[in-house]
């Protein structure tokens, strides 16, 4: 029986992760785990290369491991750690530094956009983010990363550094391939931008049930349904897109003739969202509450998968620095 292949995707520590990041990313990254050897990491330092909060940032990576736990990302299923547990992520990175063209970063668009934002703090950390990124999916000789649309760019570029590497020193490292889950880009509640905490429109995994219905009422739905009785397009509906994230396809059916022929209303259409979302985000909540009051056994569990990750990665390291003559 031949090995399994094996994945490896980062999680940003930026707070409590909403249903964006949930359909669109872990959901995905759970159903791989019956297929892949999966290595799935907080990348904290990451996180770093813009101008943060250090007790802000603490609080935030716990937050993201007891919810992406919570969410299925079980150390008896995957190997879960956060990044700077790793070092040999750090000095892979400045071996990739040496063969990556100063020129493939400035052409980087989030490098571009992060540099506009953050104009008082343009630090090489930002400029070499994406070689740090890089690092982390080779250090594992990854054959495959699950990522987001807006990700494609850094997962070429990290191809393009595996296929410089392999040209000058041999061929080592895969080139991984682009998985993508169902929900590339999931809309924000006003159905105008990405869901995100940052733009305030985005429903939390592990918020109230109440709380997250006082978000959905006056959510954006179909502009041409004015009253109640006017007919409307579901396939315009931002709502009705959430129906393909949680609710059964026959149900949806039923809710996209009743939103054509106006015999059901936008807030009913609301509702039954509301009820199948909690179907889903009910246990999530719950794992989540029992996680945090047994702190100790989330810290062993990323002691044991930062264990697993560096003999991984000190494997692949001293193969690199091998083959560059280090050694």
């Amino acid at each position: 029986m031949s090995p399994r292949k094996r994945i490896l995707s980062g999680i940003q520590p930026s707070g409590a992760i909403h249903i964006g990041n949930y359909f669109g990313a872990i959901e995905n990254w759970v159903r791989l785990m019956d297929d892949y050897e999966c290595f799935f990491t907080i990348v904290d330092l990451h996180a770093i290369t813009i101008s943060y909060d250090p007790k802000l940032l603490q609080r935030r990576v716990w937050d993201a491991v007891l919810d992406n736990m919570a969410a299925g990302l079980g150390p008896k299923k995957c190997t879960l750690f956060i990044q700077s547990h790793v070092p040999e992520h750090t000095e892979l990175c400045w071996l990739l530094n040496c063969v990556t063209p100063l020129g493939e970063l400035n052409r980087m668009t989030q490098f571009k956009e992060k540099s506009e934002q953050e104009r008082e703090n343009v630090t090489a950390g930002l400029l070499n983010y994406p070689i740090l990124q890089a690092a982390d999916i080779l250090i594992y000789r990854a054959d495959a990363v699950p990522v987001g649309e807006d990700q494609a760019q850094h997962l070429e570029l990290t191809r393009e550094i595996a296929r410089r590497f392999n040209g000058r020193f041999g061929g080592y490292f895969p080139e991984p391939a682009t998985l993508v889950g169902r929900g590339a880009r999931i809309l924000g509640i006003d159905g105008a931008a990405k869901m995100s905490k940052s733009l305030g429109n985005a429903i939390g995994v592990t918020e109230d049930p109440d709380a997250i219905w006082e978000k959905l009422r006056p959510a954006k739905t179909d502009e041409a349904r004015k009253r109640r009785h006017d007919p409307g397009e579901p396939d315009r509906c931002n709502i009705y897109s959430y129906h393909k994230l949680a609710t059964p396809e026959a149900e949806r059916a039923e809710i996209a003739r009743g939103c054509r022929g106006a015999t059901i209303g936008c807030i009913d259409c609301k509702k039954i969202f509301h009820r199948n979302l909690m179907a889903v985000l009910d246990p999530v909540r719950e794992r989540r509450q029992a996680l945090a009051r047994d702190p100790e056994a989330v810290r062993e569990a990323l002691r044991q998968g930062a264990e697993r990750a560096r003999r991984v990665a000190r494997e692949t390291l001293d193969g690199a620095k091998k083959l560059m003559g280090l050694l």
